[in-house]
Order: structure tokens, then sequence, then C-alpha cells
């Protein structure tokens, strides 16, 4: 059984509940509250140096961090990772875009609107933030508009990875109404058999 240690409002850790809960597999979740320095004690450093959730504990006792190499890990072999070379590369491709060019953005905005009081800072950072996530939103519509997934025109990991904050965007105060393609891609992932929420 694999062991997950994750914070359940976390779009990150909710990546790799899905994709479990989608496959199948069975998996113990132990909360970590990364507020309270869980994540910076000796134990969780020892499982994961860089001191971030989600971490997986495999079934021999290793430990495997950073949310979408716990995805190609658990989706090796299934239906949720295509078998083509290119289309394994094309999973990739998103979710590094995930990584790099979404998550940074839609995902920071959410936590500094979640997370932060009102008069942070931290709040001075969400003009640049909602610019550069509305560019990789404008990105996905594009694609979106001739595509019903991203990969090969079926529900795979890469969906998993962008979902996970696509669909809590409006947290970070993007309004997804000006992306009618992304919506209806949002709809299609929430069909997916055995598709569970993100915690509130």
């Amino acid at each position: 059984m694999f062991t997950v240690y994750g914070m359940a409002d976390s779009g990150n850790c909710y990546k790799v509940r899905l994709a479990l809960e989608q496959l199948a597999l069975p998996y113990r979740w132990v909360d970590v509250d990364p507020a309270r320095g869980d994540t910076r004690s000796p134990e969780f450093l020892a499982m994961n140096s860089n001191g971030k959730v989600p971490t997986l504990e495999l079934e021999d006792g290793s430990f495997l961090p950073e949310s979408n190499a716990i995805l190609h890990y658990l989706a090796d072999s299934s239906r949720l990772l295509p078998a083509g070379r290119l289309e394994r590369a094309r999973v990739l491709q998103w979710m590094f875009f995930e990584q790099y060019s979404h998550e940074p953005y839609v995902a920071v905005a959410r936590a500094i609107l979640r997370y932060q009081p009102p008069d942070s800072p931290r709040r001075s950072e969400l003009p640049r933030l909602l610019e550069r996530g509305g560019r990789a939103l404008a990105v996905m519509e594009r694609h979106l508009e001739s595509e019903p997934f991203f990969v090969d025109a079926r529900y795979s990991i890469a969906d998993i990875a962008l979902y996970a904050y696509t669909h809590c965007a409006a947290d970070g105060g993007f309004d997804l109404s000006a992306y009618p393609a992304v919506g209806a891609w949002l709809e299609r992932v929430k069909a997916q058999p055995r598709h569970v929420p993100m915690a509130a």
C-alpha cells in the first residue's frame, strides 16, 4: 500500500489523490501541515529533503517527492499514460507547462487570497500573477478549442496535472468564464470514472 504525506486543500497533493482514486490503487493518507512546521521536521526531511508536500511512500519504504513525478510513477503501464513514445513526451510537455507556466501563477494567486491576511504586502503580487496566469489559461483555451483533452484526445495524467489548480482558479481571482473551452474540459474531467473532489 502507498502512503501519501499531503495537505488536503493543496492542488499538488490533490493530483496524487485523484490519480490514486482513478487507478483504484490502495493508499493511506497522512495529513501534513507545512504552516505548523511539519515539513521542516527531521523526520519529514529524511523522507523529502526539499521539505514539501506531497511525498509518496512506496511499498518498499522508499520515498518519491514532486507531484508530477508521482503522477508519472503511478500511471506507468496504465490507461492514464499513453504507450506511444511521442504521446508520452506530449504528456510530459503539458506537465512541464503546468509546473513552469501555470502553477507558479494560478496556484500562488490562490494561496495569497486563501492564506494571507487582507493587508498582506503579498497582495501587490496579484496583478502580475493574474496576467501571467491568464496567459497560461489562454494557451490551454486555444488547445482545448479543438481537442477534448491535452494528449491524443484521451484523458491522461496531463489532464490531472492541469485540472488540480485550474478547477479552483477562481479562488485566486481568475474569471474562468473568459475561457469556455477550458470550462467544458473541466466538466469532462469531472465526469471521468472515480473522480473525487478536492477538499474544501
